[in-house]
């Protein structure tokens, strides 16, 4: 099997930073057809889904698309090919569900459409069932333009991973502040034409498209890609029009992103939430905390959403009901707990493990609602279903509070004795800004299960899995604030199979 060498992912790299600019010397009448670029995502063994997106004005309402995959980067080998229409009504967008492929195989494809082509780019199918198999893998979340740019995206494209895990916040719906480093066009996205310009502004950006063309993406989305916070069809600031709000949010997401047309939403309902196998050596749980959750406890007054509070003054905290999934989501994760593999991977989009912001003895820590302790008893019976079922192998994986934590997972954090149930890798945002490292120091102490917390590092997380350890390696930029900003590793962690928590080295 051809193997993608770094001379390779740096003309995807280069293709990309030239997109739209790929029709430079076209006649002048000539359009950018493909300036967003392309993607892929959903791998399974035999097929995987290709996403493009017809730009520019004066499109068709209808307009054929053609693709093809290859076996090889100069497209000699072609493994298959065929078209799709891409229709006015939902963005001019195309996502092919290719089928019939060869599993654990790394292929390339590209689009035709309009006269022009479009950039090519390199995916792979997953392993069967029955395979051996390792996996490389990238976590990353949290891109906001307006605040830093996307080097983290260079970087990571360039290290060639089997996948890219994807856990929320793929933009950012606000107006900018006062003097950003680069502005979001227009203002707060509400509409399906202000998601769609959002999107294609973001979609824009060469690092982006160049991560984007070097490997498949699994993606969960948080409360950026709808509104601020938001729980349920309730909006922080209690829009009256929230529930048109977030289905045009979800339509724009889904035109935008590598899903199947089966997960095309309704309305204001989109399932995103699903699960993969990757051989014998893993099962990836990814999950939903946003569309199906209950409102934040204790709320500001005159507003929903997060706010920060003391357990004591806020007994709805613990309130038996309360859920961050959703009673159903909830038991499909109970049930489907994977026993036969080494590994179980939850991709969900925020910190899972506590974390006070005061000494928490005696019930008087202090909690941001937004996160799984705003839902402690619900994440309580997520652990204790890992406990039941001695579930030996968990490691969570998750995003949204722009820092690099690594923890112990545990049903019980007041029990000093309580055993380790599982590991999490919380990886840092893209460009997002984070907390004042001076807090989030002062703050460890109250949390003893944290073996990492750095809220001063933008990057990502890449891991290296096979059947008897998890090799983590938290990265950092040196500087977000520039496009051409090297990159270093700041952390490195291990978590040994049948043992549970990360373990630095």
């Amino acid at each position: 099997m051809p193997h993608t060498t770094r001379r390779q992912l740096l003309s995807l790299t280069l293709a990309a930073g030239l997109a739209p600019a790929f029709v430079r010397h076209a006649r002048a009448q000539d359009l950018p057809r493909f300036a967003l670029g392309v993607a892929s995502g959903q791998p399974r063994p035999r097929s995987l889904v290709l996403w493009t997106m017809l730009t520019g004005p004066g499109l068709p309402e209808r307009a054929g698309v053609q693709w093809e995959m290859a076996h090889d980067a100069a497209f000699t080998q072609i493994a298959a090919r065929g078209s799709e229409d891409a229709e006015v009504r939902w963005g001019h967008s195309v996502h092919v569900e290719v089928t019939g492929l060869e599993p654990a195989r790394e292929y390339w494809y590209r689009f035709n459409a309009l006269g022009q082509r479009s950039m090519p780019a390199r995916t792979r199918t997953a392993p069967t069932s029955d395979a051996a198999a390792t996996l490389k893998f990238a976590i990353a979340s949290c891109q906001r333009y307006d605040v830093g740019h996307f080097a983290a995206w260079r970087h990571l494209a360039a290290e060639a991973p089997d996948l890219i895990i994807f856990l929320g916040d793929y933009i950012y719906e606000g107006a900018s502040a006062q003097a950003p480093l680069r502005s979001h066009q227009g203002g707060h996205a509400r509409t399906l034409a202000q998601y769609r310009q959002r999107y294609a502004q973001y979609k824009c950006d060469p690092a982006l498209q160049a991560a984007h063309a070097a490997a498949p993406w699994l993606l969960v989305w948080d409360d950026h890609e709808v509104d601020n916070d938001y729980a349920g069809l309730t909006a922080q600031d209690f829009y009256e029009t929230f529930e048109a709000q977030r289905a045009a949010a979800y339509q724009a997401y889904w035109e935008h992103m590598p899903f199947p047309k089966s997960a095309r939403p309704r309305g204001a309902h989109m399932r995103v939430y699903d699960r993969f196998e990757w051989g014998r050596l893993a099962c990836i749980h990814a999950l939903d905390d946003r569309q199906y959750r209950d409102e934040q406890a204790c709320p500001r007054q005159g507003r929903a959403g997060s706010n920060t509070v003391f357990l004591k003054e806020c007994p709805d905290l613990l309130l038996p009901a309360r859920s961050l999934l959703g009673p159903e989501q909830e038991r499909w994760l109970a049930q489907g707990w994977d026993m036969q593999r080494p590994w179980n991977l939850l991709a969900q989009q925020t910190l899972m493990a506590r974390f006070s912001w005061s000494d928490p003895s005696g019930g008087a820590g202090r909690y941001w609602t937004d996160g799984w302790d705003g839902y402690p008893l619900a994440r309580q019976r997520l652990l204790n279903e890992v406990a039941q079922r001695k579930l030996r192998n968990l490691v969570v994986l998750s995003g949204d509070v722009h820092t690099h934590y690594v923890a112990d997972l545990k049903a019980d954090y007041d029990d000093a004795k309580a055993p380790v149930l599982a590991s999490e890798f919380c990886g840092t945002s893209i460009s997002s800004l984070s907390l004042p490292q001076g807090r989030i120091d002062a703050a460890r102490q109250h949390n003893p299960h944290l073996h990492y917390g750095r809220g001063d590092q933008r990057g990502y997380v890449m891991f290296e899995l096979n059947e008897q350890r998890l090799a983590a390696r938290l990265t950092a930029l040196d500087d977000a604030r520039f496009e051409q900003t090297n990159i270093h590793t700041a952390a490195r962690f291990v978590v040994e199979r049948d043992r549970p928590g990360p373990q630095a080295v």
